[in-house]
């Protein structure tokens, strides 16, 4: 679970570090890559978390997802519609759910574990 993390982290120090300067007409793919990267990570941590993490999965997940939300893009831009959007709500739900899935679950390990030691402490006296 900390190799994910870590890659994280170094990504966001290099993002800091180096200065990008990213074309107007490439923002949009930008963004959608973001998204899909972001929602990639989270995925991978709650399939840790759920101890069903598939590197093959969390790999081919990440090109397959940015590949549709690129194609989605560049065929909005062909008909001069926004359909980007739609793999950007799509990204952003399970983003969200993704974040909720892992909040609680820590959260309900930590307080397992605090009861665990709170058990074992009344036991000790």
């Amino acid at each position: 679970m900390w190799l994910p993390i870590a890659g994280l982290i170094v990504g966001i120090i290099l993002g800091f570090l180096v200065s990008v300067e990213i074309p107007l007409g490439v923002v949009k793919y930008t963004a959608i890559a973001i998204l899909a990267a972001i929602d990639t990570i989270l995925g991978g941590l709650r399939a840790q978390l759920e101890e069903r993490f598939d590197l093959s999965i969390f790999i081919t997940g990440f090109f397959a997802n940015t590949v549709l939300a690129a194609l989605l893009t560049a065929i909005g831009d062909l008909l001069g519609v926004d359909i980007y959007l739609g793999a950007v709500i799509a990204f952003s739900i399970r983003i969200f759910g993704n974040v909720g899935f892992i909040r609680r679950d820590l959260l309900e390990r930590y307080w397992r574990g605090a009861r665990q030691r709170e058990a074992a402490g009344q036991v000790t006296r």
